[in-house]
């Protein structure tokens, strides 16, 4: 044997990833159709060996590398656009104020011994607290059946909450912000 094997090599998952990502830099500098793209990548996911990968990307032109920072470029933009407009698009919740210094614990909830009064029905009567203590304001659930949340997550103890954090009592949500 001279060091060659005379069975073909199977492809491995990190090469087909390679080939993909050939093909897909290809479609982004438009010197390739979407069927085309579409055929080979079809081509890519049933290729069983080396040489098939080989034979799917070896007519396609070398990368130029203006042209790779260039769409580089734009996908960041485009990443940075899609973000700005996805904020601005989401919805614009009321405001929370914490109270001034001389108010130490809030009660949120239906009932109207309650300091922070919701009329939602997915508020519970006596649904969450918030108070100072030497750390700032902190916030916990009051055993509420929808639950109290953070930033989005549901809270399982006592948690510090501060100006810009979204807080959420049943279906209500409301940013904080501080006087």
């Amino acid at each position: 044997m001279d060091g060659q094997p005379s069975y073909p090599v199977r492809a491995s998952d990190t090469e087909r990833d390679r080939v993909l990502q050939v093909l897909s830099e290809r479609v982004a500098e438009g010197r390739m159709s979407h069927e085309t793209f579409e055929r080979r990548v079809d081509q890519v996911l049933r290729a069983q060996s080396q040489a098939e990968l080989a034979d799917i990307v070896h007519d396609l032109p070398p990368t130029n590398r203006v042209v790779g920072r260039l769409t580089g470029l734009i996908s960041s933009v485009s990443h940075v656009t899609a973000r700005f407009e996805a904020a601005w698009r989401g919805p614009r919740l009321p405001r929370f104020m914490l109270p001034p210094a001389g108010l130490t614990r809030i009660v949120v909830g239906r009932a109207p011994g309650c300091q922070f009064i919701l009329t939602d029905l997915t508020v519970s009567r006596f649904h969450a607290e918030i108070y100072r203590n030497d750390d700032g304001w902190m916030i916990s659930d009051l055993g509420s059946m929808n639950g109290t949340r953070v930033n989005g997550w549901r809270l399982t103890g006592p948690t510090r909450v501060r100006p810009g954090d979204e807080v959420g009592f049943g279906n209500s949500s409301f940013i904080v912000t501080s006087s």
